[in-house]
């Protein structure tokens, strides 16, 4: 039994359709350029994915990135039936985004079942990508370009 409050103020008996100690929550992070997701994948759920709030098909609304979240995701596609996945993704682009959401979900669905892991994902998936932007450097355009030189 919980305890429930309702709008006027009172409070009321409920009974819980599925238990707490039934319900598995697994964290995990992906990482790709300066973008940051994490991934929290709730077992006993309805296969629903929430991209900050919002159903990854609104958010990743381009064909593409559909179609390259899809081979992900179809990977596993029995597991992820049973499975509510919430992901918060901050920084970098929708590239960067995508590709960060799609490492960190690959590794909570291999927090929960690792025969996943050899078979379905490879490890060009589970690994983070360590490239990054290198910095300007002092007296010039970019990292490595020079300012242009004229002898006028």
């Amino acid at each position: 039994m919980i305890y429930v409050r309702d709008w006027g103020g009172k409070m009321s008996k409920t009974k819980r359709k599925t238990k707490k100690k039934d319900i598995k929550i697994i964290a995990s992070r992906g990482k790709r350029k300066r973008a940051i997701a994490r991934v929290f994948v709730k077992t006993k759920g309805k296969g629903n994915i929430k991209i900050n709030g919002v159903d990854w098909k609104v958010y990743f609304n381009a064909p593409f990135y559909q179609a390259y979240f899809n081979s992900i995701i179809n990977r596993a596609e029995k597991l992820i039936k049973n499975l509510d996945i919430d992901v918060n993704v901050n920084g970098g682009g929708i590239v960067g985004q995508l590709q960060a959401v799609t490492t960190g979900i690959a590794r909570a669905l291999i927090q929960l079942d690792y025969e996943l892991k050899g078979k379905v994902f490879e490890d060009s998936i589970l690994k983070e990508d360590i490239r990054r932007v290198e910095p300007k450097k002092d007296r010039r355009r970019k990292a490595r370009a020079k300012f242009q030189k004229s002898y006028r």
